[in-house]
């Protein structure tokens, strides 16, 4: 899931470092960094704004203020040199409250925390969706239950789909992008153009290699960092 946001702050210093923050987190698309609430407007109307990194005391209308105006499908986490405004942010139902100077540490902890809102929000509005697809394999139609897969591997213009019990996977005429596209993220999850992986039925993490089951499965560069972001929200 990747979440658009805006900044708004008044220090330009201020609201350029968060948005070199923002530029760096693979979930988070900036499309706009404003220096007033006032100019914040327009994107917003424009735009689907999920998250906004707000600054609270400014000039012409407050973070608070303009937290009163948004809609409710817009979060906020707000950011402040002043502590004594925590309060007040949580009753205006912010995701999280940082106080300045912020490290990245602590952007990317606030930013994780407003991701896992907006997958547990999606998650519960698709609580009914079917969890099963239909793939064509040996001229007639499989039903593959989500929850049986454990893997899936791209091997040319085909993929084979590794299940629970079954020694002998399911190969069908698909390429990678079209299943991974079928399947709930980040239940599902790409580690390698050749291999997505179903997260609950990951045995474990060897040298940076997944282990499910009897297979040991690469993990590419260019997914490392989006695992590694799954991971510290589910490692203690």
């Amino acid at each position: 899931m990747t979440l658009n946001c805006i900044i708004i702050d008044d220090e330009p210093l201020a609201a350029d470092l968060l948005a070199s923050y923002a530029k760096k987190t693979l979930f988070l698309n900036l499309i706009g960094v404003f220096n007033s609430a006032v100019e914040g407007v327009k994107a917003i109307r424009e735009n689907r704004v999920d998250l906004i990194f707000l600054d609270i005391q400014m000039p012409e209308l407050s973070g608070l203020e303009f937290a009163k105006i948004l809609p409710k499908e817009t979060k906020i986490i707000f950011t402040t040199a002043f502590s004594q405004y925590a309060i007040d942010g949580y009753k205006a139902n912010a995701i999280d409250y940082l106080m300045k100077p912020i490290s990245y540490d602590d952007f990317l902890d606030a930013s994780n925390r407003a991701l896992d809102w907006f997958q547990t929000t999606h998650q519960a509005e698709n609580a009914s969706t079917d969890r099963f697809i239909f793939v064509k394999s040996e001229y007639k139609l499989v039903k593959i239950m989500f929850d049986d897969i454990l893997y899936i591997e791209g091997v040319k213009d085909y993929v084979k789909i590794y299940l629970n019990n079954d020694h002998k996977p399911i190969m069908t005429l698909m390429n990678m992008k079209k299943i991974e596209e079928s399947l709930p993220k980040p239940e599902f999850m790409r580690i390698h153009r050749s291999y997505i992986v179903h997260m609950k039925k990951i045995d474990g993490i060897d040298r940076f290699r997944i282990v499910i089951g009897d297979a040991i499965l690469p993990i590419s560069d260019s997914y490392k960092t989006i695992l590694q972001d799954y991971l510290d929200g589910h490692t203690l």
